[in-house]
């Protein structure tokens, strides 16, 4: 807009002549240069400036038919709109032009969404379980509101899990992650968010809950995993280990670690067991 009222002074009346003007005079720098390299020099070649000319007119030429192609439409346009025909269909050849271009950038704008989605969902989901991975865990958490950042944090491991790949296989290993990811989400609340914190590891943030509560949870959905397991290693269903930590909206990296050191205290103590960050229980 500001190079349009910039060159307002050529042809304010006409688009068409200032486009010209301003494409014949672009066109014709190089053979101008030219001239004036030649006669500062003394070395005019005829055949060169010939041949620089010809190519320079036919260049313009090229210039001026495809800017006057593009200009038709949208002038047709613009007096149909001035003498108000437009809106009722004197022009439907515009008219489809337009709705074409319209629909152009429709599609363009849709197909630009659904790729920035994709790339937010590949970013902030896991891709093996479909859960939140762990940036979107953490940015789940430190977005949500001053009021709502309170409850635990949950941080669990699925109990000798390499022995699942090194038996099994990891296509066994695959299975028992995404299954074990579909359990944890089906046995929480909708409010809770069940993350994969990496490899074997997951996350859960159980919302406005206090430990006994998320501790009761984490132990039926233990006892669950004993009456229909989800796999077995050496006749023995999987278990997990867990580790909760109380978060009342401070730093969440310090609830984390409390729920990880939890968590290390609940494997050293045998595993398949429950602890908080400051007392061990065993799993009901």
């Amino acid at each position: 807009m500001q190079f349009y009222l910039a060159t307002s002074f050529l042809f304010p009346r006409s688009l068409r002549l200032r486009l010209f003007t301003l494409c014949f005079v672009s066109t014709h720098l190089p053979l101008i240069g030219y001239l004036l390299w030649g006669f500062a020099s003394g070395r005019m070649a005829l055949a060169e400036f010939l041949l620089l000319t010809a190519m320079t007119v036919i260049g313009t030429a090229i210039a001026l038919i495809g800017i006057g192609a593009l200009l038709t439409p949208i002038q047709a346009l613009a007096g149909a709109l001035e003498k108000g025909q437009a809106a009722s269909g004197a022009l439907p050849e515009v008219g489809d032009m337009i709705r074409s271009l319209y629909s152009g950038l429709d599609r363009a704008a849709r197909a630009t969404g659904e790729r920035i989605d994709h790339l937010h969902r590949a970013a902030h989901e896991d891709a093996l379980t479909g859960i939140a991975n762990r940036r979107g865990f953490l940015s789940h958490l430190t977005q949500r509101d001053d009021d709502r950042k309170r409850g635990c944090i949950a941080l669990i491991d699925i109990d000798y899990f390499k022995r699942v790949n090194d038996l099994c296989g990891h296509e066994e290993g695959d299975r028992v992650l995404c299954a074990f990811a579909a359990r944890l989400s089906a046995l929480v609340r909708r409010a809770d968010l069940v993350a994969r914190w990496g490899g074997e590891e997951f996350a859960i943030f159980f919302e406005d809950c206090i430990e006994d509560e998320a501790s009761w949870t984490l132990a039926r959905i233990a006892a669950q995993l004993r009456d229909r397991p989800i796999g077995e290693v050496h006749g023995r269903p999987i278990s997990f280990s867990a580790g909760i930590a109380r978060w009342s909206g401070g730093d969440v990296e310090d609830a984390i670690a409390r729920a990880d050191t939890a968590l290390y205290d609940a494997k050293q103590a045998g595993r398949d067991r429950i602890a908080r960050a400051t007392t061990l229980a065993q799993s009901a």
